[in-house]
């Protein structure tokens, strides 16, 4: 089948399919989660609040899940679908998230103006094959909250905004950005095309 991205009614799936014709290929946009369980890889993005996706992520959860954690199929989160990954998150107080990292999802601090809006410098840490020839890489960021994983050696790339926070994790088959790489001009599609790689191995 391809890649998937999930639609599941948190904003900017229809620019990351853009994002991935301008790369060549054809990647389907679907709310089905039997399209989500044939597909050669999925990406997880989202724009808004981390407890209005997870309930309309609703009894799907255990798909996603699946995925990651059993079929071990490569996996992007973006923004939003990055946070969703972890436990829980301030955002939105007794919601679980999907829990496949563990770890929580922080405020940026008082004095700080939100939303972290722009660009900013991304350091790749270690050998993370998504940012494989990507030194100096500026991404574009939209958030007020950001990963703190529960294991440090997860963090393949940070960033500084009043702290320095992981705007990338990677394990395995499961990578995750804070930034939007549909919106990050050619850097960013060379991380989708990173990823695509990834999918086709």
């Amino acid at each position: 089948m391809g890649i998937c991205i999930i639609d599941y009614g948190a904003g900017n799936a229809v620019n990351v399919r853009n994002a991935f014709a301008k790369l060549g290929v054809s990647a389907e946009v679907s709310a089905e989660a039997e399209d989500w369980e044939n597909a050669d890889g999925l990406v997880f993005p989202g724009v808004g609040s981390f407890g209005a996706a997870m309930r309309n992520i609703g009894g799907k959860d255990a798909v996603l899940r699946e995925a990651v954690l059993e079929r071990r199929m490569p996996f992007l989160g973006i923004c939003l679908g990055m946070q969703l990954l972890l436990e829980s998150s301030e955002e939105s107080s007794g919601v679980r998230g999907l829990g496949v990292v563990g770890g929580s999802v922080k405020r940026f601090g008082i004095g700080l103006p939100v939303p972290h809006m722009g660009w900013n410098s991304v350091e790749a840490v270690g050998n993370c094959p998504l940012f494989e020839g990507l030194d100096g890489m500026y991404a574009y960021f939209v958030h007020s909250y950001y990963c703190v994983p529960a294991d440090s050696a997860l963090v393949s790339a940070k960033t500084e905004y009043g702290v320095e926070f992981a705007s990338s994790i990677w394990k395995d088959n499961l990578f995750a950005t804070q930034f939007h790489p549909e919106k990050s001009g050619e850097k960013g599609l060379a991380l989708l095309g990173n990823f695509i790689r990834e999918v086709r191995k």
